[in-house]
C-alpha cells in the first residue's frame, strides 16, 4: 500500500471529498472473477476459510480437483470425438461436414486447453491478484484534484457478469435446441462407439453434451473478462499516476502548509486552465475537486518544507509505477501464453464459421447459432486487441501528466530524479501472444485478414469440386 504522506499525511482512509465522489478503499477486488473461476472448475486450489473443521476443508479441496478434472476430462472427450467426425467426414469431400466437425474439434480442444491452462496457473494467478489488492491506490495523491478507481470495479463486475452471461447464453442456445423442438436428437452431431439415441443412454449422453456446451461458455467467457478486468484496472492506475504527477506541486503546497486562500487558486488553475485539463489525459476515470478545507483542518505539524515534500510526492509516484509496470509485467507473462493460443484459434475459427455460415444449409435455428458463435468470436478477438492497444498508448503519457503541473518551481532541486522516471516510463507497456507479436489493433486487422485468405482458399476448393461433379 502507499505510505501515508500518499493521503496527505493524515489518514489512510481519508476522503478528499464526499464518499459519493471519493469512495472508499475495496478490500477485495476480484470477488466476482474468483467465484465465477470456482464455479467454473477453474481453480484446484480454492482458499478455504481456517476456521472450518478439517473434514470440511479436505472435503471442498477433493472436490474442487475432482470438478477441474471433471472438466478437463469431458473438453477433451468430446473434442477426441470430434476429431473422429473429421476423419470421417474427409474420404466424402463434403467441405460443409468436414468444416463443421474441424470447428466443433477446435472449440472443444481450447476448451480443455483453456481449463488445463488456468487449473496450471490458478496458484500463480491468486498470488497475482492477491498483490495487486494490497497495494494498489484507490485515489490519487493528496491535491487539489483527485481521481477515485472505485468506478472501473464497478465497471469490471459489470463487464464480467454481462460477458459470461453472453457466452453462456450462446452455447446454451445450441445445446437446448433439439429439447425446445421436441427432435429426438442430440446438440451435437460427433462419432460415438455405440447407437448414442438409444433409450437408456440418451439422456447420459445428451447431459454431458449439454454441460460439455457450458464449459465452452464458461472457460471462453472466463480468459476474456479476466484479462479486461487486469486491463481495465492498470489503466484505471496509470489514471491514478498521472493525476498524482499533475498534482505533485499543489501535494508539496498542501502538506507545507500553504493557505486555504491559495490552494484555492492552485486548484481553480489546474482544473479551469485549458492547458491542463485538455480532453483524454484519463482514460477511464474522472477528476475532481478536493475539499480543501477539510484536508487542511487535518494537516499534521509540523509542517516540511516545499521541496521536502516535493521529493517525497515524486517518490511516491515512482513506487507507484513501478507497482504498475510490476503488474504489467506479470499480466504479460500469465497472458503470453493463452493469447498465442487464442489468437491462432481465433484465425481459424473465424474461417471455418464464415465458411459454413455461407456455403452452409439456410436452417434458421443453424444460421442463428453460427451468428451466435461469430459474433462471440469477433468480439473476443476485439476485447484482447483493443485492451491491449490501450495499454500501450495510455502507458508512455508519464511525461504529459507531470508537465501539466508546476514542474518548473521543482525543477532545480529534483532534476535528476525526473530525468531518470521519465527516462524510464518511454517504454511502452505491451502484451504480446508469445513473444512473436503485440496484441494491439494490427492484429485484429491481421487476424481478419488471414481468416478471409484462408476463407477464400477454401472457397475456390468448394467451387472447383462443384465443378468437377
Amino acid at each position: 500500500m502507499a505510505s501515508l504522506q500518499f493521503h496527505g499525511g493524515i489518514d489512510a482512509n481519508i476522503g478528499y471529498d464526499g464518499w459519493d465522489k471519493d469512495v472508499r478503499r475495496v478490500s477485495q477486488l476480484f470477488g466476482l472473477q474468483l467465484k465465477m473461476q470456482l464455479l467454473s472448475g477453474l481453480m484446484p486450489t480454492q482458499q478455504i476459510p481456517r476456521h472450518m473443521p478439517q473434514w470440511l476443508q479436505l472435503g471442498m479441496s477433493l472436490l474442487a480437483r475432482f470438478h477441474c478434472l471433471l472438466v478437463i476430462f469431458i473438453g477433451l472427450h468430446l473434442g477426441l470425438l470430434f476429431s473422429k467426425s473429421t476423419l470421417d467426414a474427409m474420404p466424402t469431400g463434403d467441405l460443409e461436414n468436414i468444416t463443421d466437425a474441424l470447428t466443433m474439434t477446435l472449440i472443444y480442444f481450447f476448451t480443455a486447453y483453456a481449463c488445463i491452462y488456468w487449473c496450471v496457473r490458478s496458484k500463480r494467478l491468486l498470488s497475482y491478484l492477491h498483490f495487486i489488492n494490497q497495494q494498489y491506490r484507490h485515489h490519487s495523491l493528496a491535491g487539489v484534484s483527485f481521481v477515485n478507481c472505485h468506478a472501473t470495479y464497478r465497471w469490471a463486475n459489470n463487464f464480467s457478469a454481462i460477458w459470461m452471461g453472453a457466452c453462456l447464453a450462446g452455447v446454451i442456445f445450441w445445446g437446448i435446441t433439439p429439447l425446445v423442438l421436441g427432435h429426438h436428437a442430440l446438440p451435437l452431431k460427433c462419432w460415438y462407439p455405440f447407437d448414442a439415441l438409444a433409450g437408456r443412454i440418451y439422456p447420459l449422453v445428451y447431459a454431458i453434451q449439454l454441460y460439455g456446451q457450458i464449459i465452452v461458455g464458461t472457460s471462453y467467457g472466463y480468459g476474456g473478462l479476466m484479462f479486461v478486468t487486469l486491463s481495465l484496472l492498470l489503466l484505471a492506475q496509470f489514471d491514478v499516476l498521472y493525476c498524482s504527477l499533475k498534482n505533485l506541486d499543489a501535494h508539496a503546497r498542501l502538506l507545507s502548509g500553504e493557505s486555504l486562500m491559495k490552494l484555492s487558486a492552485l486548484q481553480s488553475e489546474l482544473l479551469l486552465d485549458d492547458a491542463s485539463c485538455e480532453l483524454g489525459q484519463y482514460a477511464l476515470l474522472k477528476e475532481h475537486a478536493t475539499d480543501l478545507h477539510r484536508l487542511t483542518c487535518k494537516r499534521l505539524r509540523p509542517f516540511p518544507s516545499l521541496q521536502s515534500a516535493a521529493h517525497s510526492g515524486l517518490v511516491e509516484c515512482v513506487r507507484l509505477h513501478r507497482f504498475i509496470l510490476e503488474c504489467a509485467a506479470e499480466l504479460e507473462q500469465l497472458f503470453s501464453p493463452y493469447c498465442l493460443c487464442k489468437s491462432l484459434q481465433i484465425t481459424i475459427q473465424l474461417c471455418l464459421l464464415v465458411f459454413v455460415g455461407v456455403s452452409g444449409s439456410r436452417e434458421v435455428v443453424r444460421v442463428i447459432n453460427q451468428l451466435q458463435y461469430l459474433g462471440l468470436t469477433l468480439f473476443e478477438l476485439l476485447m484482447f486487441t483493443y485492451c491491449g492497444e490501450q495499454l500501450r498508448r495510455h502507458s508512455v503519457r508519464v511525461g504529459d501528466a507531470y508537465f501539466r503541473g508546476s514542474w518548473w518551481i521543482h525543477a532545480p532541486q529534483m532534476r535528476n530524479d525526473v530525468l531518470i522516471f521519465l527516462a524510464n516510463s518511454r517504454r511502452a507497456v505491451e502484451i504480446t501472444a508469445g513473444k512473436f507479436y503485440v496484441m494491439d489493433v494490427n492484429r485484429l486487422r491481421s487476424v481478419i485478414t488471414q481468416a478471409f485468405s484462408f476463407l477464400t482458399l477454401l472457397q475456390k476448393l468448394d467451387a472447383k469440386k462443384a465443378t468437377e461433379s
